[in-house]
């Protein structure tokens, strides 16, 4: 028996590092999975037979979860195809960094959108499912650069941490229907960047800093997220998990 048996994941930003390696962890612990990515049908078809290889179902769709339309559409494909959805993972995000006072009205709402917006689309239609089954678990993603508060972050900050609030609320609101609602909040992963240039010196984050002396891999934050949405961690709920190698204590 899986621990996962029997469950449907919506993982949105899946077809490539946390998303791609959470999907697969789920597939092996016996969920069925949606993947989500922006754009890359070629990503997101790739990560789905991977799924398949592992027995399961999975369900590739390409939307952006800053469209409300475009979200309600992927939603109403996964319950079309599935009956519903047990399992919500907030991943897709972007972390452009930008001096404040160069910070334009469309950079603010093009973070916000994403992360924030995006976040509340996906969790808002996901929601009657999980109400109705008496079954729900909701992730959202942070970062230790939100918590220490980097420079040229603060709209990607706000945003963040805005996760932070609203997964709280949640938690109180739907534990009634055994929805449970938590955050991971991941250190300095060794992960692709599609876009080098949003980070300072235009370099990925590295190991500096850690005191494990490495980064962490996508496989150690697909298994945090496997503890919060198993039975494991089923007395969690409102709660950010640090991920980060012991970089900073929050």
């Amino acid at each position: 028996m899986g621990k996962l048996d029997g469950r449907v994941a919506l993982i949105t930003g899946s077809g490539r590092n946390i998303g791609r390696a959470t999907a697969l962890k789920f597939a092996e612990e016996g969920a069925d999975i949606v993947v989500n990515a922006r754009s890359n049908r070629e990503e997101a078809e790739a990560v789905a037979e991977e799924v398949r290889a592992l027995g399961r179902r999975a369900l590739p769709v390409l939307a952006d979860v800053s469209s409300k339309e475009q979200v309600d559409s992927m939603v109403k494909m996964a319950l079309d195809e599935f009956g519903r959805i047990d399992i919500l993972l907030n991943n897709a995000a972007i972390r452009p960094h930008k001096p404040f006072l160069d910070l334009t009205l469309e950079d603010w709402e093009y973070v916000r959108g994403v992360v924030l917006d995006g976040a509340f689309y996906c969790t808002h239609a996901v929601m009657p499912s999980m109400v109705e089954n008496n079954y729900g678990r909701v992730l959202f993603f942070t970062g230790d650069g939100a918590w220490a508060g980097g420079a040229q972050r603060g709209h990607v900050s706000a945003a963040k941490m805005g996760l932070v609030g609203f997964s709280r609320s949640l938690a109180t609101e739907f534990a009634p229907h055994n929805v449970r609602v938590n955050v991971v909040s991941p250190g300095s992963i060794d992960t692709s960047r599609a876009n080098p240039e949003w980070y300072p010196e235009s370099r990925p984050p590295n190991a500096a800093g850690i005191p494990l002396g490495r980064q962490g891999k996508t496989e150690e934050i697909a298994a945090a997220c496997l503890f919060l949405v198993s039975d494991d961690g089923g007395f969690i709920t409102g709660q950010t998990l640090h991920v980060n190698g012991g970089a900073a204590f929050f």
